[in-house]
């Protein structure tokens, strides 16, 4: 089979299209021909292994895993032997962060744990364009911010890959959503159901005198402190996503009570589960959730897919569209 491989950190340039074995499956695994697969932010930091604390999952000196990527959706080719709830030819979408990656490729091999039957009338490519970004906007909503329908929340950056996700799961909830884009995703992020949209290049929402419940920043164009006059009195604000530097300032934030008094700001990680798939492939085959995807590459253009992503001019989610000759 074709597949994306890298055997050293570094640029997209290091990614190579290369022809390796198609993968055996153990006996809680499925092997799954893959149709669509999606490129998050966490594929270029594992790409990079950057910031280096990442190493010591993925591997100190080289990737540990050869075959990068982590969103995939496809078709049951075949189940080992203790899986009962999955057989060949059944639609399934996956998040394999947590178990092995190598979604950068014609086929893999999943735990059957790692995957959930696709939605109907959903597409292989929206499928695969949910599960990380769409369980990190759903816990972020839900966990940290616990929303309720009235609330008012922000979403920086949500012409993203979260932030495009985050902005469909608020509404679901029945909050009043503003996004917070460039110019060129102020179209985009207005067709997804955002109620307001601020050109950050033409306005900027902390110098406003809106009060929000919750801020979600996919971003980090600012420091977190900056918010702060924006979040209402028991406001909270979320990171998840930008610089390291910024991260840290937020985990030395406290995750607590800020100097505000009961305004709060945390940053979380976002770990696959079942649960969280099976809320997306609910939303999404409700019609409340519909993946916005901006691009699509094919294998070999991968490299340019994450190049577009880690520069942050992807518009919604980059997928890759698998072709297979048989």
């Amino acid at each position: 089979m074709k597949a994306i491989v890298t055997r050293k950190y570094g640029s997209p340039d290091v990614l190579q299209l290369n022809e390796v074995d198609k993968p055996t499956i153990k006996d809680d695994e499925v092997l799954v021909k893959v149709r669509a697969a999606s490129v998050n932010a966490a594929d270029w930091h594992m790409l990079r292994g950057a910031p280096f604390p990442i190493r010591f999952v993925s591997g100190l000196l080289k990737p540990k895993n050869a075959i990068p990527g982590a969103d995939f959706s496809g078709v049951i080719e075949a189940a080992g032997s203790s899986v009962t709830e999955y057989k060949p030819g059944d639609e399934v979408f996956g998040d394999l962060s947590n178990s092995g990656w190598g979604a950068f490729a014609e086929y893999v091999a999943a735990p059957a744990d790692a995957v959930v039957l696709k939605p109907t009338g959903v597409t292989f490519e929206e499928a695969a364009a949910a599960p990380m970004a769409g369980a990190t906007a759903l816990k972020g909503l839900r966990n940290q911010g616990q929303i309720q329908p009235g609330d008012k929340v922000l979403v920086i950056g949500a012409g993203g890959g979260v932030g495009t996700f985050a902005v469909q799961i608020a509404k679901s909830y029945g909050a009043e959503v503003t996004g917070v884009c460039s110019a060129g995703k102020v179209g985009m992020v207005r067709s997804i159901g955002a109620d307001h949209v601020i050109d950050h290049s033409q306005d900027d929402v902390t110098q406003s005198d809106n009060l929000y419940d919750f801020i979600l920043d996919t971003a980090a164009f600012r420091a977190s402190s900056d918010y702060l006059p924006r979040l209402s009195d028991e406001g909270v604000y979320v990171l998840v996503g930008g610089s390291t530097k910024r991260m840290i300032q937020v985990m030395f934030a406290g995750g607590g009570k800020t100097p505000a008094g009961r305004k709060r700001i945390s940053n979380f990680l976002s770990m696959p589960n079942r649960p969280d798939l099976d809320t997306l492939r609910a939303l999404m085959e409700s019609g409340k959730l519909k993946p916005a995807i901006g691009e699509r590459y094919t294998l070999s253009e991968l490299p340019e897919a994450m190049r577009r992503v880690e520069e942050g001019r992807a518009v919604g989610k980059a997928v890759i569209v698998m072709e297979h000759n048989d």
